[in-house]
């Protein structure tokens, strides 16, 4: 409205409302400025709030300064807290006036003048808290002192423990922790020296000059005498030790024995040219030595224990050797006593057999009959080629034992090969195709029964790896005096290589495979000081590298 425009040139907020209806008529730009969020009177209102409101109605006018500033029937004057859309809160005196049917609500922002009010009630309080302090900092500045030395002891045997803990190697407690003690008493020459119960008599055996260790040295019987009680000796001398030589000057010496419960277990002997009284220190001295006793006994403990681990690891690993051994030479002796049984039996039927093959060759050809003489011929041709068949495998049975070779020998792999192929036969003629690339090798002295042995446990697994049809490539090549034996398959592949050469451990289930026989190959190619290496995909196949080296 226009005739409230001139209310514009207040700097003040101004605002006028109508009495009746609490309608806005005219807000100044003062006002528009300040309380840029104002919406409605009754918004504006729950914005503002007297410090202090006493009446318990739910009514919101009632609560309203400015609904009570309007409403009130004379001019009207009272304080307020704002709130604005930031959450700041701003102080108001609030003057209504009336004209006629008008409220014209004059606003003055007084929250500088609150706010430092606030601050020199806060003054004044803390000028109260400045006091107390000055009180207590004279107080404090005497336990600030002692504390300070408390610090520091503190820290210093802290740092040592944390080098203690640290590692349980002997060399790297003790050495660090001269080190810091040399920092410490100002040393210009630390070392541990151990005590040798049965001479009665120190060997020094950890120094920061690393020329000076193995040398034993003795103390006199003032010293020994304060060594036997757990006293730490300090006091100034010209020689450290007895046999040492003398220095130019006298030198402070500092001898802080270590024990473990009631075992001296050495000394720390620090040389200083500094003078100075061990008071405060004797405490950090003390400390360091049953930290330092204990730190060393545990050292000792775990060498010996992992020592004795590493005996126990060995036992075991020849153990398991010997076990792998005497089962193998169990299984050869016996098999080769079985194949010696079994090729005689043999060879006296097949003998008899060869005879009356011999005698019907004779006969066959006194037959007149055409027809007859051919069918006797063939099955007499047969029958030869069947007890040939029995003689090889004989032979070649008796050659794979060979229980009277167990020194070294000349042998030709590829021909160890073929024997062990023509003895597993039977597990190669359905659906297996056996590829041969025999390279052009030179015979290696060898176990040529061990070696068979192991051709067998790895062609044996290769058929079986193979469910339905399948190749085995078997692959000899030799450079550089090494012989290569490559058996590679198409079965169905191993999930997990790294175990597979572990006795017990198998492939093939609970009940199949008893998980000794390439435990067994491994061995008997690390004998011939050999490798064996193998790749395996699932699915994919495997394949067994066996080098071996010859002279």
């Amino acid at each position: 409205m226009k005739k409230f425009e001139f209310f514009n040139k207040f700097n003040n907020p101004v605002f006028v409302v109508d009495n009746q209806n609490l309608e806005v008529k005219y807000r100044n730009n003062a006002f528009k400025r300040v309380f840029s969020d104002f919406t409605t009177l009754k918004k504006f209102s729950h914005k503002l709030n007297w410090e202090i409101c006493l009446i318990d109605t739910s009514d919101w006018e009632t609560h309203s300064p400015i609904v009570q500033a309007i409403k009130s029937k004379e001019s009207f004057v009272t304080h307020v807290v704002y709130q604005d859309k930031t959450n700041d809160y701003k102080y108001f005196d609030v003057n209504s006036v009336k004209r006629g049917k008008y409220s014209i609500l004059f606003f003055v922002d007084v929250t500088s003048n609150i706010k430092y009010e606030q601050l020199l009630e806060e003054k004044k309080k803390l000028d109260i808290k400045c006091q107390m302090l000055d009180e207590d900092i004279k107080s404090l500045e005497a336990i600030k002192k002692q504390a300070q030395s408390q610090a520091l002891k503190m820290a210093l045997i802290n740092e040592i423990s944390n080098i203690m803990r640290e590692s349980i190697d002997i060399p790297a407690i003790i050495l660090p922790t001269l080190k810091k003690m040399s920092t410490i008493f100002g040393a210009f020459r630390v070392y541990f020296a151990e005590y040798n119960i049965k001479n009665n008599i120190f060997k020094i055996t950890q120094t920061l000059d690393e020329e000076e260790t193995g040398m034993p040295i003795m103390f006199d019987s003032s010293v020994m005498r304060e060594i036997g009680n757990k006293e730490i000796s300090y006091t100034r001398c010209i020689k450290e030790f007895m046999s040492a030589k003398p220095f130019k000057e006298s030198v402070q010496r500092i001898i802080l024995p270590i024990y473990h419960m009631n075992e001296l277990l050495g000394v720390v002997v620090m040389v200083s040219r500094q003078r100075r009284e061990l008071n405060e220190e004797l405490d950090i001295l003390n400390n360091i030595s049953s930290q330092l006793g204990t730190a060393i006994v545990h050292a000792r403990l775990y060498k010996k224990n992992l020592e004795t681990v590493e005996e126990l690891k060995k036992t075991l690993k020849e153990l398991n050797e010997t076990q792998l051994q005497l089962i193998n030479s169990e299984k050869m002796a016996s098999l080769g006593q079985l194949v010696a049984g079994v090729a005689h039996e043999i060879n006296t039927p097949v003998a008899a057999i060869k005879s009356n093959n011999e005698i019907l060759s004779k006969l066959i050809n006194k037959i007149d009959n055409e027809k007859l003489n051919k069918i006797f011929t063939d099955i007499n041709s047969t029958d030869k080629m069947a007890i040939d068949r029995i003689n090889r495998l004989v032979v070649s049975l008796k050659k794979f034992v060979r229980l009277d070779e167990a020194e070294l020998q000349e042998a030709d792999i590829n021909k160890e090969l073929d024997l062990t192929l023509d003895l597993i036969r039977h597990e190669t003629k359905h659906g297996i195709t056996v590829v041969k690339n025999y390279g052009n090798i030179p015979k290696i002295k060898c176990y040529p029964n061990m070696l068979n042995q192991v051709f067998t446990n790895i062609l044996v697994n290769a058929c079986q790896a193979i469910e339905n049809e399948g190749t085995i490539t078997i692959t000899t090549s030799y450079n550089n005096n090494e012989l290569k034996i490559s058996i590679k398959d198409t079965g169905k592949g191993i999930k997990d290589t790294k175990k597979i050469f572990e006795a017990g451990y198998t492939t093939k289930g609970a009940g199949v495979g008893t998980g000794l026989g390439l435990a067994i190959s491994s061995k008997i190619i690390s004998k011939h000081k050999g490798k064996i290496d193998v790749k395996s995909e699932v699915g994919g196949g495997s394949e067994f590298v066996i080098t071996l080296y010859s002279e």
